[in-house]
């Protein structure tokens, strides 16, 4: 009999299809609902799994919650591949960990300069190490953020080496801007500094300092500069004068979307390195902010807020949208708060004040307190050298 030539390609169709199972659903769903456990925020988790003809695909940071998932499907009798990459990147071997070793790192979106600038991390700080993408690295900052940060910035280290480092004396950049000189007589410059710094201390000349940085690179601070790592914790506190005196310090920087220092900072990462210099490290995202500490007043009744709050600002949702946190802002007492947008300034709820700003009034939401309030977002900068 002869058949239509159209058959073959139908036939053909019919046993590719008959060959390739469709998605399990049940598989799906509980991908989801360990996402939703462990993941909830892409910014500083990540869990990008799917399952896709009989094969689990893609990447995770999050170790124990893949395992739970394929005990689970192993338990259900679910047939899979496991083609998942768990992070970090094997081919990173023991280089996990690493410091950044210029005074401050641009951490990006994607791994190319032109990506977004997602946030920053001071010179000493310790970063988790995930993968490798050219000269590019995919980092974990202290507060958990995750985003990627050019080589030339930072020193890849073992969890030996670091522990190392840790060891070794600490002194602390304590002027919002400075340098470190190839020598007392400030010829060559080695690095520019910031407020915040983390550099190990070498040995003392006169009043210099001589300090090295976690890429070997060596040069001469003076004194004055520094502090023990030791005093400067020991000096950090959250009381009104301290964050009014730091958050005034940097009135005029210019505004930078992403930035979390001195050299530009956007409206959260103006707040985050307020308490950072005052020995707290916060949420990076003021989306993030809000969900910690207590809330204290959503009805613009100043007389409840207190010198350290953080008011956000955005738009209220509705039945059919999600509020949107957008802006934040410190409460520095008598009808005014201090925050960055444009530049760094100071704004008053007073309309009779020549700061009044209603733009900001309008689109108020709440005001939370971090200030000795339990918040699991919210731990001391003494944990940076924690080695954890």
């Amino acid at each position: 009999m002869k058949l239509n030539p159209t058959y073959y390609p139908l036939l053909l169709l019919s046993l590719i299809f008959a060959c390739t199972k469709s998605e399990d659903p049940r598989v799906s769903q509980k991908i989801e609902e360990l996402r939703m456990e462990v993941a909830p925020d892409k910014r500083v988790a990540l869990w990008d799994i799917s399952f896709e003809n009989d094969s689990l695909k893609g990447e995770t940071d999050q170790p124990e919650a893949f395992n739970s998932l394929l005990k689970s499907l192993d338990a259900e009798g679910i047939s899979y591949v496991n083609a998942v990459e768990e992070l970090p990147q094997a081919e990173l071997g023991d280089k996990t960990r690493a410091l950044v070793t210029i005074s401050v790192a641009n951490i990006r979106s994607n791994a190319r300069h032109s990506a977004e600038l997602a946030t920053q991390a001071l010179l000493g700080t310790p970063l988790k190490v995930l993968k490798k993408d050219d000269s590019w690295y995919l980092v974990q900052t202290p507060d958990g953020y995750l985003s990627w940060v050019d080589a030339a910035g930072i020193q890849l280290m073992t969890d030996e080496e670091l522990a190392t480092w840790f060891t070794k004396p600490k002194v602390v950049f304590t002027p919002l801007s400075g340098h470190i000189w190839e020598s007392p007589q400030e010829e060559m410059m080695v690095s520019d500094l910031v407020a915040g710094n983390i550099l190990v201390a070498e040995e003392t000349s006169g009043n210099w300092i001589k300090v090295s940085l976690p890429d070997g690179r060596s040069g001469w601070v003076k004194s004055e500069a520094l502090m023990p790592w030791e005093q400067w914790i020991a000096t950090r506190e959250t009381s009104a004068d301290k964050l009014i005196t730091t958050a005034k310090s940097m009135m005029g920087v210019p505004y930078l979307w992403g930035g979390t220092s001195i050299k530009g900072v956007d409206c959260s990462g103006f707040t985050k390195t307020i308490y950072y210099l005052n020995g707290k490290v916060i949420p990076r995202d003021a989306s993030q902010q809000i969900n910690e500490g207590e809330e204290v007043d959503t009805e613009k009744n100043w007389d409840n807020l207190q010198v350290g709050d953080l008011l956000f600002f955005g738009v209220k949702g509705t039945p059919e949208k999600k509020e949107r946190v957008v802006h934040v802002g410190m409460w520095i007492g008598n009808n005014e708060f201090i925050h960055s947008r444009g530049r760094v300034r100071i704004s008053s709820f007073d309309p009779n004040s020549p700061n009044f700003d209603e733009y900001e009034l309008n689109r108020y939401l709440r005001t939370k307190r971090i200030i000795n309030k339990q918040s699991d977002g919210v731990i001391s900068v003494s944990e940076l050298l924690s080695n954890e």
